[in-house]
């Protein structure tokens, strides 16, 4: 054997010369191919190269209906090396974070199989063969100098949402007002009612899982006197469905 079974390494022979060159060999396709960082999975065909050339170790998940230099190369990595592309064949269990996207990736029985997104306000954490996906979100927004009898956030909950509950923590004390309401128009205090004006104060206001068919505002709405200042933070914890694509 003069090469390593997965990586494709090349091993030194009983009594080779130069054994650097293999040496340094290796441990250049090493380097590029552990802890696998993977520019884009997109490419079909290698990026025109900037004026200085690809940076060494740049690496691709070759795209379906290869050309140019990938040609033929569907589904192998692609890796810039000592001025050239050299390509891998992949094997099951390799993982490979994909930059463009900051999503993580694994091959299992020879496809590349989402492991899901980083942490993220909205992430996925299902897919169909179709497209049709299953998202988690909690999206935030800071309302800053409170006025007034009441507030709202842009429209933060999204349209077609399943609503487990709205978050919120006083960032600054709050003025004017004795206690201040979280919830929506005609909802006030669908969130929580009551709530401390006193920076740090926090609620975590869940419901029964709720749908919402229309892009939709959070309102805090003050107690005992209108706003005159003050910072609340919010966040839309929900469900987002995804239509199949195809």
């Amino acid at each position: 054997m003069s090469d390593t079974s997965r990586f494709a390494l090349p091993l030194l022979a009983a009594a080779q010369a130069q054994k650097h060159v293999t040496h340094n060999e290796a441990l250049v396709r090493l380097d590029a191919l552990a802890h696998l960082n993977l520019l884009s999975r997109s490419l079909a065909e290698p990026p025109p190269a900037p004026v200085d050339g690809h940076a060494e170790g740049s690496a691709y998940l070759v795209a379906g209906s290869a050309s140019g230099d990938w040609s033929g190369r569907e589904g192998d990595i692609a890796l810039w090396l000592s001025g050239a592309w050299q390509f891998q064949a992949v094997f099951t269990g390799l993982v490979a974070f994909v930059a463009d996207e900051e999503a993580l990736i694994v091959t299992v029985d020879g496809v590349w199989r989402d492991v899901g997104p980083l942490l993220g306000p909205d992430r996925m954490v299902a897919q169909s063969s179709h497209g049709a996906q299953t998202r988690i979100a909690a999206l935030e927004e800071e309302l800053p100098a409170l006025s007034g009898a009441y507030v709202e956030t842009s429209a933060l909950i999204p349209d077609r949402a399943i609503v487990f509950g709205v978050s919120c923590r006083t960032v600054t004390t709050i003025t004017g007002a004795a206690s201040y309401d979280c919830g929506v128009g005609g909802e006030t205090s669908k969130f929580g009612g009551s709530l401390g004006i006193y920076e740090g104060a926090t609620n975590a206001g869940v419901i029964g899982p709720t749908a919402v068919y229309a892009a939709t505002p959070v309102r805090l709405t003050a107690n005992g006197g209108d706003f005159t200042g003050g910072a609340v933070r919010i966040a839309v914890h929900c469900l987002l469905p995804v239509v199949p694509q195809s």
